[in-house]
Parts: structure tokens; sequence; C-alpha cells
């Protein structure tokens, strides 16, 4: 979810849901330490729960950015060894680190040193000819006598060599009987599972089976089926009221804007809000086109709203 799931994008999901942990995309160590931190790190308190995800390989450097976010409020940092990328992988970090679980174990054994929230993994079931039994094994059993709080598994093997992120998403076949298998191996450890996940009824599904469900781009696509995350957590919550959430993210923009930024660093994370609804089309429409002048603001999103409220009365009429 690098360059996705950002400040913006987050402060949208908690209006949808106030009780999902959200993750940060992936920060590299390196740049939490060293690189412009308030951009980077800076959140919204309306964010919380939320998780900061790291990316890395030293130990001491990742013990040093856990710090520097726990230092920011964040409620969890999670170490990303499940990602693809190759820019990730020119940084032997990310899924590189399911062929060495011992430095993961280490990597996670700083941190934990380091912080006092709580610090998880995120990984694959393996990578490219890895015997995916033995790989997850081998990570899991690493990471848990680290001291790690969590690992959630993405339920599919990552190729390194010869497939591009993109078809890392979907070429290799899920399996998450997998994931439940390691669940029922370790069952006094929190196992979460990702992958594939599209709606609220399969993750209720899977829940059957682990601890914890994670949406990635479905929620980023669909964002509207986190109205009903609450609910499936068991966690009472007021009913999200769609123009009152379009309200406040304009109220979001506009203060948003007074500090410098734009208009779409906010809006093209909510192209998909109605997806399938009436007006759901014109919606994207104004989204992608007016949201894009230079002197664009929050009415923008309201003249959106309109013409899904008018969709939605024509639909009804």
């Amino acid at each position: 979810m690098m360059d996705w799931t950002d400040r913006h994008c987050r402060f949208l999901h908690r209006q949808l849901s106030a009780r999902a942990l959200l993750y940060t995309e992936m920060i590299v160590a390196d740049a939490a330490i060293h690189g412009d931190r308030q951009r980077l790190l800076g959140f919204d308190p309306a964010e919380h729960p939320v998780a900061l995800q790291l990316g890395g390989s030293d130990p001491a450097k990742l013990a040093e950015a856990a710090r520097i976010g726990e230092g920011f409020g964040y409620d969890e940092i999670n170490l990303n060894c499940g990602c693809p990328s190759d820019r990730v992988q020119s940084g032997t970090f990310g899924a590189c680190l399911m062929k060495t679980p011992e430095l993961v174990a280490d990597c996670v054994a700083a941190m934990k040193r380091a912080v006092r929230i709580p610090v998880t993994v995120k990984c694959r079931i393996g990578v490219d000819d890895q015997d995916s039994e033995q790989a997850l094994d081998a990570l899991a059993e690493g990471v848990f006598a680290a001291g790690a709080d969590a690992l959630w598994v993405h339920a599919r093997k990552a190729w390194l060599q010869g497939l591009s992120p993109r078809e890392n998403r979907d070429i290799p076949p899920l399996d998450y009987g997998r994931v439940y298998r390691l669940k029922q191996r370790l069952p006094r450890k929190f196992i979460g599972i990702n992958g594939g996940v599209q709606t609220l009824g399969e993750a209720q599904d899977h829940l059957r089976h682990v601890d914890g469900v994670m949406l990635g781009r479905a929620a980023y696509h669909t964002p509207a089926i986190l109205l009903g995350a609450d609910a499936l957590l068991g966690k009472a919550a007021p009913p999200a009221d769609l123009g009152t959430i379009i309200k406040t993210m304009g109220d979001y923009a506009d203060a948003h804007i007074a500090r410098g930024g734009r208009l779409p660093h906010v809006a093209r994370h909510m192209v998909g809000l109605f997806h399938g609804q009436p007006g759901a089309r014109r919606f994207r429409q104004i989204l992608s086109t007016d949201a894009n002048r230079p002197d664009a603001r929050s009415d923008v999103l309201r003249r959106a709203f309109a013409a899904v409220e008018a969709g939605q009365a024509k639909e009804a009429a």
C-alpha cells in the first residue's frame, strides 16, 4: 500500500470505522531517522488506533525508528517482511527477509527492547521456491520467541524474480489453509490473515480460523465496506452518515489547503466512496476533474456528493 495509505487516506477510513486498527504505508527506517519526520510520520489524533509500518533489516536502525514512532504517538510498530517491490529488494528488506528468519527475530528483539508499545510483523507464507510449511513456521517461531505481539500473514508466496509487484498480488495462488494451520499450531499467539479479502463477509469467515483480518486494496477502492467493520469487531459505534462524512472531509481538506496543501491530496482517496451506488460515476468524474484545479476547495466535495444524492433520488423515483 505504499503511496496509498497516507495520513489523508487514514483520516477518511477513520470516519468509516471508529475501531479498526489502521496501518501506515511502509516507512523505511533510514527515512524515519534522517528524513522529514513530520511529513513522513505526522498524523491526526483522530486516526487512533494507528500502527506505524517500518521497513528495514538493521536491528539498531529499526529500534531507533521504532523509538521515534513511539514518540510520535503510534499505537503499534509493525515490521514489513512481505513487500516484494524492486526498491524494497534493493535494500534487502521486505519479503527478502523471509529468507533470513534469524535476522527478523533480531530486528524484533531490538524493537521490543526499544519501545513499550506492541511490535508486530507482517510477512508472506514464503518466497520463491521456499517450502511454505517450513519457511512460515521458521519465521513465526523466531519472531514470537523474540517477543513479537502478533504475526500478520499475507496468504501467498512472493516471487522476487520474474514477477512484478502487481503480479505478486494475483499470480501466486492464495493459500488460506496454510495460515489456518499456523494458527492451529500456535493457538496462544495472535495470527492475522491478509490477501485477497474483498468483503466483510469473507473477513467474518476467516475469523473462524484466525484472530484478525487485514484489508488492503478492497478497503482502498471500496472504502464504504468499512462501515460494517465495527459491528464485525463486536464494538458499538454510532452509525456513520455519508453526508456527515463528506462534511467532515471537506473541513479537513480546507484545513489541509490552509496549511499549503491541495485538495487532490485528500480527494484522491475518496474516489471509490460511493462505488456501486447511483450517482457514483458522476461523483468520480467531479473529483477527477474539478478537484485538480489549482483553486479547488471543499465545495468540490459537496458538489460531487450532490450528484450522488441526485442519482439516488432518481433511482428511488
